[in-house]
């Protein structure tokens, strides 16, 4: 039987490989052994998607090969999904969490990361997807009392929008109830200073913990 470090190279690789089949089999073996599932994603599917996103800011790999390599982390998440929830029922939500990549961007390989990892931090996560309208992230803010609001932007062009999110809440009356957050490849914690926003989410663990301290 495969032990914790084989299982978690092998769900890593599935996902660097873009091969379906094996990440299935290393969430299954996760589950045979009782291993925890927080730890296969993190250290398995999240380290592997991390790559493939670096390589494809580098140029070595193109949209194909990061959709495959999603695609594969859908598959096996599918797998220890059950458990997950069974986990997650014992424990109460830390908050409701509404996310997506803002208008005009349709990168979402980062989102997507960051969307994970939160659910399995404990929130309940609302992934939008990409290409959203600043009115959307507004009305389903509003409709579920979101704890935070997080907009990724990859692009300076489309960075801009996230100074929308801030003023379209305070128009709608909600934003001194709703925590912002604000990432993607252009974005600092300057920007974030200077459009109002609460939290720069640096990558995927920082975002997490500075969401957590939030609202701890």
């Amino acid at each position: 039987m495969a032990n914790v470090e084989e299982i978690i190279a092998k769900a890593k690789e599935s996902i660097t490989e873009f091969d379906e089949e094996m990440a299935e089999e290393a969430a299954q073996e996760a589950l045979d052994i009782g291993m925890d599932p927080v730890e296969l994603i993190e250290k398995g599917f999240t380290a592997g998607m991390q790559e493939v996103g670096d390589q494809f800011e580098q140029g070595t790999l193109f949209l194909p090969h990061v959709l495959a390599a999603a695609e594969a982390m859908a598959k096996g998440m599918e797998v220890i999904k059950p458990e997950m929830d069974r986990r997650k029922s014992e424990t109460k939500s830390l908050g409701t969490i509404v996310i997506g990549t803002i208008e005009g961007d349709i990168h979402s390989i980062g989102k997507d990361i960051v969307a994970s990892m939160l659910n399995i931090a404990g929130f309940k996560v609302v992934d939008l997807g990409r290409d959203v309208s600043v009115s959307a992230f507004v009305e389903k803010a509003k409709e579920l009392k979101a704890t935070v609001v997080a907009t990724s932007a990859l692009m300076t062009t489309t960075m801009v929008t996230q100074i929308q999110v801030e003023e379209q809440l305070k128009e709608a009356g909600v934003r001194n109830q709703i925590k912002t957050m604000v990432g993607g490849a252009p974005v600092t914690q300057d920007w974030a200073d200077q459009i109002g926003a609460d939290i720069y989410g640096e990558n995927a663990t920082d975002a997490v913990n500075k969401i957590k301290a939030l609202v701890a």
